[in-house]
């Protein structure tokens, strides 16, 4: 490995596009969790595809590590170098190439962001459905296989990407799949390379499945005594086929975040929140049968929002649980932890987690997207107090445990980085070195986000540069 020759040749290629100042280091070598600092040797911003094949290709060259950045909104460590090396960051790389209205698809560039993307679509009647919250680039959003609120209805990025364009560690450009809607040629490219979190290669170009904008929407959240009631109210909800856009859970603990971090006034109790997307006559009904089920379940204080600001002041109070939660308990940080089951064992688990948390010395608030069994925990905790710490990795350690028990997975859309390597060989058994074997074949020296998603290399963890767990 020679990093220093790596990065003089890089200067040569880019100019002042590759920086090693020491803001633009720590901004790529942060996290929004509980990891340390881990910041690159430096940032490169690539302005074309060709220059990202050249920038591999000379990394590949001197050994050098290579890390993809989109937004840095991934939550399992993904994005940060703590091998050291090039974050490759794609903001330079922001364009909608082409809206193809008639065949609902829209090519883009990787630093594309969601929020962006759907603004430029309002005057086609199309948008583009998945939502992690954040607003995340698309390219990052491919790479960790997002999904989210909207997931129960329109699918994860594995169900909106048709093709893609990536570059491998050698350099060579390949593209990945078609805008034709179904194929039986080859192996399915595409979606070895959704979820692969830069360990196999760069992506530099997206083609996504667009979905017409509904003609009705309307949304409600509802209030519950208990938890397992708004969760059984999911579970029967789902089970009888009610075509819900998006059906969300917060706990007790998350409303009174909410309350105190944007002045809301939700009872101080578990709640959902839910969509309908549709005709006029289909939401209505869907909106009328949701609210008998919740109903039997003792659900009250139902507030609609049918105006769009009104929902949009509720998906935003949604999407800022995570900074709530921990504007709630200043100075601590936190482990965020994520797991996904059948829907069937979702009211189990949900009770289960609470009650080990309950039992705790540290705070846990509870939410998700329970639509597809897949919630969210985040553990709060003083870092100097180690009672604090290790109840923290152990409750994190117990949800994924009682998920891979009861035939989930470690993680529902969080993705593994370095933050749940230690869950992969237990979910996945010896399918885990099929994984580690593709990464050899495509990534034979190993610069790819070195440390993240197949075993790290065992000189690496000797040698310190990766986070013990």
């Amino acid at each position: 490995m020679n990093i220093a020759k790596a990065l003089a040749e890089l200067e040569t290629l880019l100019g002042q596009r590759l920086t090693r100042s020491k803001p633009d280091l720590e901004q790529h070598g942060g996290s929004e969790t509980h990891f340390p600092l881990a910041p690159p040797d430096a940032v490169a911003y690539p302005e074309t595809k060709d220059e990202v094949a050249r920038i591999l290709s000379i990394c590949a060259a001197h050994g050098c590590p290579v890390i993809g950045w989109g937004a840095g909104t991934s939550l399992e460590g993904q994005a940060q170098a703590f091998s050291g090396g090039v974050c490759v960051d794609f903001r330079l790389m922001n364009r909608v190439l082409h809206v193809n209205s008639d065949d609902m698809d829209v090519v883009v560039q990787p630093g594309v962001t969601r929020e962006d993307l759907n603004t430029q679509l309002r005057a086609t009647g199309l948008f583009f459905p998945v939502d992690p919250g954040a607003n995340a680039t698309l390219g990052g959003m491919a790479a960790t296989r997002a999904s989210g609120t909207t997931a129960v209805r329109y699918g994860t990025m594995r169900d909106n990407v048709l093709a893609l364009e990536v570059v491998l560690s050698d350099g060579r450009i390949i593209r990945t799949g078609t805008r034709a809607r179904k194929t039986s040629a080859g192996y399915d490219l595409t979606a070895l390379f959704v979820g692969s979190e830069g360990t196999l290669g760069l992506i530099t170009e997206l083609t996504l499945r667009l979905r017409g904008q509904p003609e009705a929407v309307t949304a409600a959240v509802c209030a519950f005594d208990q938890i397992g009631d708004a969760v059984q109210t999911v579970i029967e909800t789902i089970q009888m086929g009610i075509g819900m856009a998006r059906i969300e859970f917060v706990d007790a603990a998350t409303a009174a975040a909410f309350n105190a971090y944007k002045g809301s006034d939700l009872p101080e109790c578990p709640h959902l929140m839910v969509e309908f997307h549709g005709s006029e006559s289909g939401v209505r009904e869907q909106a009328e049968t949701f609210g008998e089920i919740a109903a039997e379940h003792g659900a009250r204080g139902f507030e609609w929002a049918e105006r769009p600001e009104a929902r949009t002041a509720l998906w935003t109070m949604r999407h800022h649980a995570h900074w709530a939660i921990l504007a709630s308990r200043p100075g601590e940080r936190a482990v965020v932890t994520d797991i996904c089951v059948p829907i069937s064992r979702l009211a189990e688990a949900v009770e289960a987690t609470r009650a080990d948390i309950a039992a705790s010395p540290i705070s846990g608030p509870i939410l998700g997207h329970v639509g597809d069994g897949n919630f969210h925990c985040i553990l709060l905790f003083d870092e100097s107090d180690l009672v604090q710490v290790d109840a923290a990795k152990t409750l994190a350690a117990r949800m994924v445990e009682r998920a891979l028990d009861m035939g989930g997975t470690a993680t529902g859309e969080h993705g593994i980085g370095i933050g749940k390597l230690d869950y992969m060989q237990a979910e996945h058994g010896a399918a885990w070195s099929v994984m580690s074997a593709l990464k050899s074949a495509l990534d034979p020296a190993g610069i790819m986000n070195p440390g993240k998603m197949v075993p790290a290399p065992a000189d690496a963890i000797e040698a310190g540069s990766l986070p013990a767990k």
